[in-house]
């Protein structure tokens, strides 16, 4: 029998690969479609350039966003009875940033956000085999500090806190000979960091890199796994790499009006190699301990993102735009249900209304547009897509209404 890949949603949520990922953690960074590294002004500085803090006013900001995120139906194309589509999702997702003012050379911020995590539920019989339901909460505290060496060069970073906790369902009674289901409930809380440097040559460009650590994600909870209807309860766990990040970025101002930035990501997604449960007991029935307890090969690649986003001031009103093209980690041979990812496109826009002096408000919306992906018959280890089909649709649409604050 074919190996029944029950968890690996957990791993491919909580793995925020590139249609999961969620760089975009304020309004200026929604509305630039995360090109926002080189060149940033706000609190949210604390988060996506922490060495930046030590050029900005002398002065205390906050920064507050939420972003309403839906994710359209992902649509599975072969033959009756192994087509499906996977169920709408909206999600709140809130920010908060804040900068201290400085202390001599030196600053310090935090920011609270949500780098990813989302949900994924399938009703159709054959995909919820493999990804009934999954709904991950993942929350990041990221304490940042900074130092200007001079006026040109600053330094920064901070310590990455990662909490999630996630539900995660299969139910195989309707589609395999062996009426049997998976759920777990799990957690956990990790360290990371992350670091930056920032160059400015001239007062019109400003050069940055910025590196946030692969965190090894430990969830550990409970497995109600089901034969027919008789259930067994393990502690079990297993462990997901939330991949490291390099950004490598550069501004350009002109007329302190008008201001482009490119910035290269690269995501260091080839740490994922397998996915491996463990369970604090043998599992006796050899049903399950096929289906639930056997290593899962994964080996995802690392992935390039470019991203240019473009800033124009005017009096009262800051407009934004981005653009990016996101490649996706999943090779076709491992490509699943509970990731169903292909290469995107991203485009976005939005603006920030300076309401007084110290006061600012705005709105952003950005369209992830994932590609059309097809599955070559035979190359894929999961049962149905090893026929072949085709996945469309998806993508995701973020609306973004945030306010700043400077004292």
């Amino acid at each position: 029998m074919k190996k029944i890949i029950v968890l690996s949603t957990l791993a491919g949520s909580l793995l925020l690969g590139g249609a999961y990922k969620l760089p975009e953690q304020s309004l200026n960074s929604m509305a630039l479609g995360a090109a926002y590294v080189a060149h940033t002004t706000e609190a949210d500085t604390a988060y996506f350039n922490p060495a930046n803090m030590a050029f900005m006013g002398d002065k205390q900001y906050i920064d507050g966003a939420v972003t309403l995120i839906r994710l359209p139906s992902n649509v599975y194309t072969l033959i009756d009875p192994y087509s499906g589509e996977s169920k709408t999702e909206n999600i709140v997702v809130p920010t908060i940033h804040y900068v201290a003012a400085p202390a001599g050379d030196f600053r310090w911020g935090v920011s609270i956000a949500v780098p990813g995590g989302l949900t994924k539920r399938w009703d159709s019989a054959y995909q919820k085999l493999y990804a009934e339901e999954f709904t991950l909460k993942n929350v990041e505290v990221n304490p940042v500090v900074s130092y200007k060496i001079n006026e040109k060069f600053a330094v920064g970073g901070g310590v990455r806190l990662v909490y999630s906790e996630g539900v995660v369902k299969s139910d195989g009674r309707e589609t395999t000979p062996y009426p049997i289901a998976r759920e777990m409930e799990g957690n956990t809380i990790e360290f990371g960091y992350n670091l930056a440097v920032t160059y400015r040559p001239t007062d019109d460009i400003s050069m940055a890199v910025t590196y946030r650590s692969n965190i090894d994600l430990n969830e550990e909870g409970e497995a109600n796994l089901y034969f027919g209807g008789v259930g067994e309860q393990y502690d079990a766990e297993v462990s997901v790499p939330l991949p490291a990040a390099l950004n490598i970025a550069v501004s350009k101002t002109w007329n302190n009006r008008f201001t482009l930035e490119f910035v290269y990501e690269r995501t260091y997604w080839s740490a994922y190699k397998s996915l491996d449960f463990n369970y604090d007991q043998d599992i006796l029935n050899p049903v399950l301990e096929e289906a639930f307890n056997t290593p899962i090969p994964k080996n995802w690649k690392d992935t390039n993102t470019f991203r240019v986003g473009a800033t124009i001031e005017m009096d009262k009103i800051t407009m934004m735009m981005g653009f990016a093209i996101d490649e996706t980690p999943v090779p076709e041979e491992t490509l699943g249900f509970e990731l169903p990812d292909s290469d995107a496109k991203v485009f976005s826009m939005g603006f920030r209304y300076q309401q007084t002096e110290s006061l600012s408000w705005g709105a952003a919306f950005l369209y992830d547009s994932k590609e059309s992906r097809s599955i070559t018959p035979g190359v894929n280890s999961n049962e149905v897509l090893a026929n072949g089909g085709s996945f469309h649709e998806g993508g995701a649409y973020l609306t973004t209404i945030g306010v700043s604050y400077e004292y």
